[in-house]
């Protein structure tokens, strides 16, 4: 975006695309060059601005003399009333001279204050990882784009919420990854170097679109534009494990780790990456360094209790949902069925137990999960059908069926292959 590059100091704004320098509002003349040389003293407030620097900039392509800058800096205390009253502009001897005097920037796309406050609370949100801050999210994005309809950094965390809606069930996956995309593509049209933008378009053909190659295009840029842009290395690093690249995808989140140590999404991003590997103990242990860091992670403990389940610890997995249930209001009686479903089946008993209950209001199940819970008790046929009918809807949740041990008992079947390449995928040696 061709914004608004401005500096207020003292009584002054000086708009530097406008060439306008006012004092509480009224103008305030100064000849071209003049203007000139204050705008590259305050680009550098602070800092030493040598006199060969001054001449470069100012008169990049003449040749003149040092001393023509002291007429300018003259012209410039005078017009600034810096002759007895406050300083702005200090000589350093010899080598040029320094603006002193307190400055505040605003360049193209910064929000005011209220903006920024919004995006930061609408980011926060989409961290806790939960479905019940989406809402939230989505308010503070659209709240700020309100208030500042060319603040491309909105228009992109409203474009990450979109795909927050879409992961969490929240709304049609065409529908939610359709406003993303276009939200997404409105923050690159104001602002082509938003990293943001380009990280939530990335998220975009990553899970709806399954578009690789683009995808990895547009997280590379993000990096490119800001090598500190975390949701982006987190991102990357799921696109690498989905096309099997288990250890670089791991390597992107622990880069994510060190820019954000204590960061809950970071942790349960790495934890994911172990249960890919099949690395159940250091699934456990990252998942619960996530409750340490967040003790109402909404996702960690059932995590972990998966993960005791991999593993064939019934005690591990019985004991992580009794504390989950209890944690929610639950009591423990209502996890009776499960453990009498476990007791005479095992995890059969347990897929069997979940498709009796869905059998009841089969609209409401996800077609991923059913697809998952029929090849647990054997019955492949049933298990390719609804998986066919997730891939026909662009379920996001299938990105990492080419690694995912959720879906192991299918693997060996000729049709596996072929639903990994109706997405693009290959098999993957796990």
């Amino acid at each position: 975006m061709a914004g608004r590059e401005s500096y207020h100091f003292g009584e002054f704004l000086l708009e530097a695309g406008e060439r306008r320098l006012s004092r509480a509002g009224q103008p305030v003349q100064l000849p071209p060059k003049t203007h000139d040389v204050l705008l590259a003293l305050l680009r550098r407030a602070g800092g030493l601005v040598t006199k060969r620097e001054l001449l470069e900039q100012v008169w990049p392509e003449a040749c003149v003399e040092e001393g023509i800058l002291a007429v300018h800096i003259s012209a410039l205390r005078k017009a600034l009333d810096d002759v007895d009253g406050t300083p702005f502009i200090e000589t350093v001897s010899r080598s040029g001279y320094r603006f002193i005097a307190p400055v505040m920037e605003r360049r193209s796309g910064d929000p005011p204050g209220e903006v920024s406050e919004l995006c930061g609370r609408g980011r926060a949100h989409l961290r806790a990882a939960s479905m019940y801050e989406v809402p939230k999210a989505l308010a503070a994005f659209r709240a700020a784009i309100a208030l500042d309809p060319a603040y491309a950094p909105a228009h992109a965390g409203l474009a990450l919420a979109c795909c927050a809606q879409a992961q969490f069930r929240m709304a049609p996956f065409a529908d939610a990854y359709a406003d993303a995309k276009a939200a997404a593509l409105r923050a690159l049209a104001i602002d082509p170097l938003c990293a943001a933008a380009q990280t939530a378009l990335g998220a975009v053909l990553l899970f709806s679109e399954w578009d690789w190659s683009t995808a990895e295009r547009s997280l590379r840029r993000a990096l490119d534009l800001d090598p500190r842009q975390t949701e982006a290395y987190l991102l990357y690093g799921q696109l690498l494990e989905a096309r099997g690249e288990l250890q670089s995808g791991l390597a992107m989140k622990r880069t994510a780790l060190d820019l954000e140590p204590a960061s809950p999404l970071v942790h349960f991003s790495i934890s994911f990456s172990y249960w890919n590997q099949r690395r159940y103990e250091e699934t456990i242990e990252w998942a619960k360094r996530t409750l340490a860091l967040d003790p109402s992670h909404p996702h960690a403990q059932e995590f972990i209790a998966g993960a005791y389940l991999k593993k064939g610890d019934f005690d591990g997995w019985f004991a992580e949902n009794l504390a989950h249930a209890r944690a929610h209001g639950v009591p423990a009686s209502a996890l009776d069925p499960l453990k009498d479903a476990y007791a005479s089946g095992g995890r059969a008993g347990l897929a069997r137990f979940f498709l009796n209950a869905v059998s009841k209001q089969p609209a409401a199940a996800p077609a991923m999960q059913l697809a998952i819970q029929y090849s647990e008790i054997g019955e492949l046929d049933s298990a390719f059908l609804h998986l066919e009918r997730a891939i026909d809807c662009r379920d996001p949740g299938l990105v990492f069926l080419a690694v995912a041990p959720q879906w192991d008992s299918l693997r060996a079947d000729t049709r596996f292959s072929r639903c990994l390449g109706r997405m693009g995928l290959s098999p993957v040696r796990l």
